[in-house]
């Protein structure tokens, strides 16, 4: 009888064993995780680069942006969205992050799009970094209007500390903001 108590307690700690280790098996270490996301992240700000022009100077002047190359949104009734990229400064890729959304109310479809946010004050990039979980609010001013104008420099964008490009939607659904976003920074 004993017999049967001991391997019981033997499976149970080969179970908890074995799930410690599987779960850090995702911590990303090792993983090609990040290669895809920097690949993405290029293929991205090329596009950008090349249907917007006028952006180069904002990433010229900007001290950091974080590139969402594809988000995923999707809602009927309750909603919500999805999407990984990369924290780029002087063109290197320093931190990893994941926006997420949810959204409640009068909405039926799904769209995809990229998004990138231009830091333009130091403060504005160091309070990103630190903060646990950063929210996009209505101090994001967005460069491009829904149409896909090309960059408004005008005196309210100049003095933004956060610039937003979004772009490249796909899908059937009405409008793309940002605003009640999360971020979180990530292990790819």
């Amino acid at each position: 009888m004993t017999h049967s108590i001991l391997t019981r307690r033997a499976f149970a700690l080969g179970a908890v064993a074995g799930t410690t280790t599987l779960a850090a098996c995702g911590n990303g270490v090792g993983s090609t995780g990040a290669g895809t996301i920097d690949a993405r992240v290029n293929t991205t700000l090329e596009q950008m680069y090349r249907e917007f022009p006028n952006t180069r100077t904002l990433a010229e002047k900007s001290n950091g942006m974080l590139v969402m190359p594809l988000v995923t949104e999707a809602g009927l009734g309750l909603g919500g969205a999805f999407g990984r990229g990369a924290l780029r400064v002087n063109d290197t890729s320093v931190d990893y992050y994941s926006v997420t959304k949810a959204s409640g109310g009068l909405q039926i479809g799904a769209q995809q799009y990229a998004h990138v946010l231009f830091f333009m004050t130091n403060d504005a990039l160091t309070n990103f970094r630190r903060s646990p979980g950063w929210a996009a609010g209505a101090n994001i001013e967005y460069v491009i209007s829904d149409r896909g104008d090309s960059v408004n420099a005008d005196t309210t964008t100049v003095l933004s500390p956060v610039l937003a490009v979004v772009f490249g939607r796909a899908g059937l659904r009405i409008g793309a903001t940002l605003e009640g976003s999360k971020y979180t920074r990530i292990i790819p």
